[in-house]
């Protein structure tokens, strides 16, 4: 009797190991098949939020509601936060985009709402934007990263410098779904803006933005080739080229 109690413990005992055994390499075997979780993207869900309220269609700003909206220190936490560096490359395109624009509302806002942003002293130069533990200037953003890294001219129609001749800033957050649409709608539309570029037979005035980074819309031919990718009109190659003046005068709603 002893024996047989014996054996049907051992039995017992010899099954449900082996049972958690088998459960454990079935969970194991689950969780290597599993597909791998996605991977989340960074939000600009608030830089979102704030330009649909705060920047009209025409890209004046409501300055005075960026500064008494929390949203902004929040989103620039987020910012600081960020690793551009781990991002896809659409992704981190957008990204310097979107910190480039709002860290220039972050200096008007900071400096009192200038009647331009040359009233501040040496403006592109300040190192106030942290980033992944280290500190950028706009010029920086510009210069250093969006420029040399993407080599993509219509960049220059998504960042803007809070001035009336300026790309108007968009009022919506540039992300990596959208960007390559958004580059596109905004260079086309800042180049066949009659007060930004004028066209006409034998001569053309357009934005010294064309002429201040002419390198960047040489790069496969001259300023003209890059402009009739865009212009309506047809542009001649031999065609006299003039600069408009350019307005610093804030972009204020």
């Amino acid at each position: 009797m002893k024996l047989t109690l014996i054996l049907c413990l051992f039995s017992f005992q010899f099954l449900s190991a082996n049972g958690s055994v088998a459960a454990d390499y079935e969970l194991t075997k689950l969780e290597e098949s599993a597909p791998p979780s996605p991977l989340v993207g960074f939000s600009h869900a608030p830089l979102d939020a704030m330009l649909r309220k705060y920047v009209s269609a025409t890209g004046k700003v409501d300055y005075a509601s960026f500064k008494n909206d929390p949203t902004i220190s929040r989103y620039l936490g987020m910012l600081e936060a960020a690793t551009p560096s781990a991002m896809s490359e659409n992704e981190e395109k957008a990204f310097w985009i979107n910190v480039y624009n709002i860290h220039t509302i972050k200096l008007i806002i900071d400096n009192k709402m200038p009647k331009s942003i040359k009233d501040i002293g040496f403006p592109w130069d300040k190192k106030f934007i942290r980033i992944a533990g280290k500190t950028y200037s706009l010029n920086q953003v510009e210069n250093e990263i969006l420029r040399p890294k993407f080599k993509d001219a219509r960049v220059h129609f998504a960042i803007n410098c809070a001035s009336i001749s300026c790309p108007k800033l968009h009022n919506s957050a540039f992300t990596a779904s959208n960007i390559e649409v958004k580059l596109e709608q905004l260079t086309r539309e800042f180049v066949n803006d009659s007060a930004m570029n004028q066209f006409s037979p034998g001569r053309i005035k357009i934005s010294n933005i064309f002429d201040w980074y002419g390198e960047d819309f040489e790069q496969g031919g001259t300023v003209i080739d890059w402009l009739n990718q865009y212009s309506d009109v047809k542009i001649d190659g031999g065609v006299k080229i003039g600069y408009k003046s350019y307005n610093w005068g804030l972009n204020i709603r």
